[in-house]
């Protein structure tokens, strides 16, 4: 079985209000969870330390069992001092994928055969003038 410290969401529509629980990880987001170890309430002022509310010892006591905490489990965790939280990292994610490197390809070529095609124009009238004289 393994498990997840995570956000399960209450509170109503526009008004959202999590409870900081421990849970299997193929259970749904709102469902079955395992306990209740605290509490998260994004409508709060950052600074308001109800903001936030874990049982401490009870999360260090899952994270020895081995519960995985979530990205944003794990944000509040690192500020209390149980696990180190490092952002994520992932370069890949500026580089555009296969369609969007092939429409601006598509559009550079329409551009360079554009710029052709003016150059041409523009140069045709002077050929033909110095063949007329």
């Amino acid at each position: 079985m393994s498990l997840k410290i995570r956000l399960a969401r209450g509170g109503s529509k526009h008004r959202p209000y999590y409870n900081v629980v421990i849970a299997d990880s193929r259970f749904a987001r709102d469902g079955r969870f395992i306990e209740k170890i605290g509490s998260y309430n994004p409508l709060l002022a950052k600074t308001d330390e109800k903001r936030v509310q874990i049982d401490l010892e009870k999360a260090k006591e899952w994270l020895a069992k081995g519960a995985l905490p979530t990205d944003r489990v794990a944000r509040f965790l690192g500020t209390a001092g149980l696990v180190k939280f490092e952002h994520g990292n992932n370069p890949q994610r500026a580089i555009p994928g296969e369609k969007a490197t092939g429409r601006a390809k598509e559009r550079a070529d329409r551009e360079e055969a554009r710029r052709a095609a003016a150059e041409e124009a523009k140069n045709a009238p002077a050929v033909e003038e110095a063949a007329a004289e």
